[in-house]
C-alpha cells in the first residue's frame, strides 16, 4: 500500500466519522436551545452532590437480635446509662435532670418525699432505656416546701435548651405556684410515654 492510499483511506474514515458527528449534533442543536442545555447541565451539577443524602438501606444500621433490631444509644449518657440503681446519677431516667435526687431524699423516682409538694410545671427530656432499647419522654418535676436535702446531686444535659426554651431547660427552679414554700428540695423523673 502506498502512503498516499493510506492517507486517502484515513481521510475517508475521518470524514465519515465527522459527517456522522456533524449530523447528530445538528439534529440535537435544531431541537434544543443553548439555554435549555445549560439549564439541564446546571440542574445535573446541582443534583449530583445530593445523591449521598438519599435514604438507603444500610446493613450496619442495626444488628438483628432474636428477630428484632436493637437501637444504639443516641447520646454519650445513654451509652453508659444503667437501669438498676435509681439512686445513682447514671440511672437512665436522669439524662436531663439537674438537682438533688428524690430517691436519696426519702421520695421515689416519680414521687416527692413526705412534707414536700410537686411543682405544677415540669421540664422534659428524652432518655434512652438500655433495658429495652427504647427512648422515653421523661417529665422532671421539682419537689418543693422544704430545704434542699443535698444528698445526691446530678446534672444531666441531654437535650438541655437555653432559658428562652423553658420546657427543656433544667436550670430553672420550678417551685413557683405550688401554694406552699417555694424552697427547692429535690427532683423526680416520671416516664410520660415512649419517644418516637
Amino acid at each position: 500500500m502506498l502512503p498516499s492510499e493510506h492517507t486517502n483511506k484515513t481521510e475517508q474514515g475521518v470524514s465519515l466519522l465527522d459527517r456522522m458527528t456533524e449530523t447528530v449534533l445538528r439534529r440535537f442543536a435544531s431541537r434544543t436551545s443553548r439555554r435549555g442545555v445549560v439549564a439541564r447541565l446546571g440542574g445535573l451539577a446541582a443534583a449530583v452532590p445530593l445523591f449521598p443524602l438519599l435514604p438507603v438501606s444500610r446493613a450496619s444500621a442495626a444488628a438483628p437480635v432474636a428477630g428484632r433490631s436493637v437501637a444504639k444509644a443516641p447520646t454519650p449518657f445513654g451509652a453508659k446509662a444503667q437501669a438498676k440503681d435509681p439512686t445513682a446519677c447514671d440511672y437512665w431516667r436522669y439524662c436531663a435532670i439537674d438537682g438533688n435526687l428524690c430517691t436519696s431524699c426519702g421520695g421515689g423516682v416519680h414521687s416527692c418525699p413526705p412534707g414536700t409538694a410537686p411543682s405544677p410545671t415540669s421540664w422534659i427530656g428524652s432518655c434512652y432505656n438500655p433495658q429495652d432499647g427504647n427512648a422515653y419522654m421523661i417529665a422532671y418535676r421539682d419537689c418543693c416546701g422544704q430545704d434542699s436535702c443535698n444528698e445526691v446531686t446530678c446534672l444531666g444535659t441531654d437535650g438541655d435548651q437555653p432559658s428562652y426554651r423553658p420546657m427543656a431547660n433544667n436550670d430553672i427552679i420550678w417551685c413557683f405556684g405550688t401554694g406552699t414554700s417555694e424552697m427547692y428540695n429535690c427532683s423526680t423523673a416520671a416516664v410520660i410515654g415512649k419517644s418516637s
